[in-house]
């Protein structure tokens, strides 16, 4: 039985498609707030705490996350994640970009969970 090119070009799509599942659920989403802070796999978004507030000195954002994520490994992301985004380590949970500064507090919750609070202020130019 021979198919027309476009089913094989059809089948073969979707067998890539298929095949490329499991790695798009791996790719970090992002904090709806702040358009380049990644979300670590693992957590989720509470999108209604979320807190925007523009002011004369720069933006205010507070947002809230949490998972079945260890604490320590949440803080392994964001360590190795952010700087690769321009944000210099400053103090254990504390980064500088440009006039912000971005905070995570990072809480565990139970064994094996963790919750985030990411609040991006005003500070010195770094």
């Amino acid at each position: 039985m021979h198919f027309p090119v476009t089913r094989r070009v059809l089948a073969i799509f979707l067998a890539a498609a298929l095949l490329c599942m499991p790695a798009l659920a791996e790719t970090p989403g992002f904090v709806s707030v702040v358009e380049d802070l990644p979300l670590m796999p693992g957590l989720t978004e509470d999108e209604d705490a979320a807190m925007v507030f523009d002011s004369a000195t720069g933006r205010i954002v507070e947002a809230h996350a949490a998972g079945e994520v260890p604490a320590d490994a949440v803080r392994a992301f964001y360590a190795d994640t952010l700087p690769q985004l321009g944000w210099k380590p400053i103090a254990e949970g504390l980064y500088g970009r440009g006039a912000e500064h971005l905070s995570l507090e990072i809480v565990p919750v139970s064994q094996g969970a963790a919750a985030v609070r990411f609040a991006l202020r005003p500070g010195p130019a770094r």
